[in-house]
């Protein structure tokens, strides 16, 4: 059975859309990210901590994990997905870090 070129090509195309799809969902937090941020890391600190010279977030993976070590002090028990939400939100008003 000989593949046809289109075939491919729309195969491949629509691997590519799908792929990039996941992406841009990955890079928006949910709605419920902003709620968690307001109220339990405000709570601590106001917004000047992630702005500050000499900032100690220098990447998207410490953020991940800065935000983690924060909801274990506070001792909140978020899903994962609820920690990559906050640091998602938290990147895109604040760091600014490449994905």
């Amino acid at each position: 059975m000989k593949i046809q070129p289109r075939f491919l090509a729309a195969a491949a195309a629509a691997a590519l859309l799908l792929g990039l799809g996941s992406v841009t969902a990955q890079a928006q937090p949910t709605e419920n990210a902003k709620e968690l941020y307001e109220d339990n890391c405000l709570s601590c600190h106001g917004s000047e901590i992630f702005t500050r010279e000499g900032r100690m977030v220098t990447s998207l993976d410490g953020l991940e994990r800065q935000v983690q070590r924060c909801e274990t002090a506070l001792g909140l028990r978020w899903f994962d997905e609820d920690i990559k939400d906050v640091a998602t939100y938290l990147n895109q008003n604040y760091y600014n870090f490449e994905r």
